[in-house]
């Protein structure tokens, strides 16, 4: 609930929050969506079947890990990965980032 809140912060529409895997491949597969922020473990599970999704239909995203980057497959090496706890601004970036790269 906290993404939520800093992205809603940040003037970002929320698509979600989802607790799960399942819940997260149904927003992915439905909604229309400029940028993902993905937490690595939703409810147990690795959320990399999301990302894949997401990939491809072209939705750049980041992962949230409290573990940072080495909490992340190292088969997704290249893809932004926000380490918790994180500040404002850090999101802030991120977002920025993203949506720069969507449009690029």
């Amino acid at each position: 609930m906290l993404i939520e809140d800093v992205v809603k912060e940040l003037g970002c529409e929320v698509v979600g929050p989802a607790a799960n895997r399942d819940a997260a491949m149904s927003l992915a597969e439905t909604e229309q969506v400029d940028v993902a922020l993905l937490d690595v473990n939703l409810g147990g599970e690795p959320v990399y079947p999301v990302a894949d999704l997401l990939k491809t239909r072209g939705v750049p995203f980041a992962f949230i890990s409290g573990y940072g980057q080495n909490g992340v497959s190292d088969r997704y090496a290249d893809v932004p990965t926000l380490a918790k706890p994180f500040r404002l601004a850090t999101v802030e970036h991120t977002i920025a980032d993203l949506i720069r790269n969507r449009e690029g």
